[in-house]
């Protein structure tokens, strides 16, 4: 939504796309996870009243909108997509089926999974972690709004310090808060290491690719 209150900001929209079309040039297979905060956020709804696992489907729904807005934006540039979601909704989109969409990645086609994993509470975090195991991903790259992991929020702390590198007990133990703690426990069993940058500046994401932009990587520690 860039500095919006809600809903999309088409320039966002456009520099992601191009993001996503240079990351395929670099002949990376591509999937994306994508959230639905700028739309609704369970959490949000539930502490508002809504019933819990009423208000995360909801939530799921707006991840779904996101997804579909994304695809017609990155279409644009000449790349190949496929929406696949958790819930089944076969007039918009494909259902999640693992060896579908690995065929899908096959094709060169960027793959975007939309409503996480199907099911309440669970966030998108660890939809991403869980994604990423299924399509043995060898990287998480989470887009943040800050350049990496920092000790206290940037925004709030000019006294915060970005880390260069992390493990992900560190992550844990410091309480850093960057993914929830099941995503990060699903991405150690599945030795997946997290790059965190920022997605706000046009090209970032190819550049952090190719380990020219700021980020932070959590991994296992080196033996």
């Amino acid at each position: 939504m860039g500095d919006r209150d809600f809903g999309h900001d088409s320039e966002v929209l456009r520099h992601l796309a191009e993001d996503v079309r240079a990351a395929r040039e670099m002949g990376i297979e591509l999937c994306i996870v994508i959230g639905g905060g700028n739309i609704v956020r369970g959490s949000t709804l539930a502490a508002a009243g809504v019933e819990r696992t009423s208000a995360d489907y909801m939530g799921m729904l707006g991840t779904v909108i996101n997804a579909l807005a994304i695809q017609s934006v990155i279409e644009k540039t000449g790349t190949h997509t496929r929406v696949m979601s958790a819930i089944p909704m076969s007039a918009v989109c494909e259902p999640y089926i693992r060896r579908r969409a690995l065929r899908h990645l096959e094709k060169g086609r960027v793959v975007i999974f939309a409503a996480g994993t199907g099911n309440p509470f669970f966030t998108t975090d660890t939809a991403a972690a869980l994604r990423a195991a299924e399509m043995n991903c060898d990287g998480l790259f989470k887009g943040t709004q800050v350049d990496g992991v920092y000790s206290s929020d940037p925004m709030r702390d000019p006294q915060a310090v970005r880390y260069d590198r992390l493990t992900y007990l560190e992550v844990l133990s410091k309480d850093l808060r960057v993914m929830d703690a099941s995503a990060i426990a699903l991405a150690r069993e599945s030795r997946i290491p997290i790059i965190v940058f920022s997605v706000r500046e046009p090209g970032s994401f190819p550049r952090v690719l190719r380990g020219e932009a700021p980020h932070t990587v959590i991994e296992e520690a080196e033996a």
